[in-house]
C-alpha cells in the first residue's frame, strides 16, 4: 500500500510498500491490509501505526481527521501530526495537544455559535416580515 499523511498545508509523510496500517476511530482500532476493500473512516486523536518492510513499525500521533483507502492508496488527512520513536511521549502529545482544546479555541467556537444563532434568528424575522 501507499500511505500519505496530509496536514492542512503539507504532506507529513509519504510511504510506499506499507504492509499494514492501524488507526483509531470512535468505534475502536481500525486495521488495513493491502487487499482490504476500499473504505472511508473518521479517525479520532490517537496513534496511527503503520509497518513497512524497510522501516519496520512506525507510530505517529495524529489529530482527528479522515482516512480514505482507494485501491493501493491510503490517504490520512488530519489537522495535526507528531512523529517520534517513544510511544509514551506520542501518547502524551495526543493528550496534551489534541484532546485538550485551548481556551482561545473554546472562546472562538462560542462566539461563532452566537453569531450563527443570531443570523438564523434575524433570517427568521426577515422571512416572517
Amino acid at each position: 500500500m501507499n500511505l500519505k499523511v496530509l496536514l492542512p498545508f503539507e504532506v507529513f509523510t509519504d510511504k510506499t510498500g506499507v504492509l499494514r496500517i492501524v488507526a483509531e476511530t470512535h468505534e475502536g482500532s481500525f486495521g488495513l491490509l493491502p487487499r482490504r476493500l476500499d473504505c472511508v473512516a473518521a479517525i479520532v486523536p490517537g496513534i496511527l501505526v503503520f509497518e513497512t518492510e524497510a522501516d519496520g513499525e512506525t507510530c505517529i500521533a495524529v489529530d482527528e481527521g479522515v482516512l480514505v483507502k482507494s485501491g493501493a492508496d491510503v490517504l490520512v488527512s488530519v489537522r495535526n501530526a507528531v512523529g517520534g520513536t517513544d510511544l509514551g511521549k506520542l501518547r502524551e502529545a495526543v493528550e496534551q495537544q489534541f484532546l485538550n482544546l485551548d481556551e482561545q479555541e473554546k472562546s472562538v467556537r462560542s462566539i461563532l455559535a452566537k453569531l450563527e444563532s443570531g443570523l438564523v434568528r434575524r433570517l427568521a424575522e426577515f422571512h416572517h416580515d
